[in-house]
């Protein structure tokens, strides 16, 4: 009983066997290239928000950790509580685009190859950034805390310079 194409013909002929073992380590060398390139353009990746008013801007990588965060002098009047949610909305909203935008860049470097692993990774990504949901029913945030007006400089009195703000902690948040 003989198998044809089997591993005994692969032995037999021993210069067909290395011509498809090259082949073959070829393929992987190509694939890992594919792989490389990919890896090299999803760490390039930056994706930025900025809020709705101006005062925040936050800049994410393909890992979604924050690679740059930027305040408008907007940002001094907010209280802290929500400059802090301001920040976070931000970022989760710079955060949602990641899975997109790795998507798209497998596809460019991988084509139709390991379907089953890329889907794994982008629904992985996908369930840590997902879209931000606004809720309707959520107040809107208040407005900014002005601050407070100088009077006039008493006569004869060098002008006053504004101290710096201090938190509760006796640090200054700027």
């Amino acid at each position: 009983m003989t198998s044809v194409g089997g591993l005994g013909d692969f032995i037999r002929d021993p210069d067909e066997a290395q011509r498809r073992m090259d082949e073959w380590a070829q393929g992987f060398a190509k694939k890992a290239e594919r792989y490389q390139a990919a890896q090299e353009q999803t760490e390039q990746i930056r994706l930025t928000a900025t809020s709705g008013d101006g005062a925040v801007k936050v800049t994410v990588g393909a890992d979604g950790g924050v690679t740059d965060l930027v305040f408008s002098n907007k940002a001094r009047s907010f209280p802290l509580p929500e400059l802090s949610a301001t920040i976070l909305s931000t970022m989760h909203r710079a955060q949602a685009d990641i899975a997109n935008r790795v998507a798209t860049v497998m596809a460019e470097n991988l084509g139709d190859e390991d379907v089953e692993t890329r889907s794994l990774m982008l629904d992985s990504l996908r369930s840590r950034f997902p879209e931000p949901v606004e809720d309707p029913a959520a107040p809107p945030p208040p407005a900014p805390i002005p601050p407070p007006a100088a009077g006039p400089p008493t006569p004869g009195a060098p002008p006053r310079r504004p101290g710096p703000i201090e938190d509760d902690e006796g640090n200054s948040p700027w």
